[in-house]
């Protein structure tokens, strides 16, 4: 059984970041999917790698625990988010590199 820790990234549908704070440890699937051949959905035999995911404050926790219960991990480090103040008055800036047009 192997997992990975994370922390996830803002959703892309929505602006604010909320459920980003805590770090997740999820079981990574040990069989690969396949696909049933009546109905054509992707099924596995293994409930834990699709279903468990746990949640913990920092990923410290989420590493102890996994060293506690012998679970091999990764843990996938954090991605900052970069970002790029804008003006809606920009678009009509003079120093503009391409002319604004309609």
């Amino acid at each position: 059984m192997f997992a990975r820790i994370f922390k996830p990234a803002k959703t892309a549908m929505q602006s604010g970041k909320a459920k980003t704070s805590n770090w997740f440890l999820e079981f990574e699937a040990e069989t690969a999917r396949r696909i049933d051949p009546l109905m054509g959905w992707t099924s596995t035999d293994e409930t834990i790698s699709g279903q468990v995911r746990l949640s913990f404050a920092s990923r410290d926790e989420a590493a102890a625990y996994a060293k506690r219960h012998g679970i091999a991990y990764r843990v996938e480090e954090e991605h900052e988010r970069s970002v790029h103040p804008k003006a809606y008055s920009d678009n009509f800036a003079f120093h503009r590199r391409k002319p604004w047009t309609h």
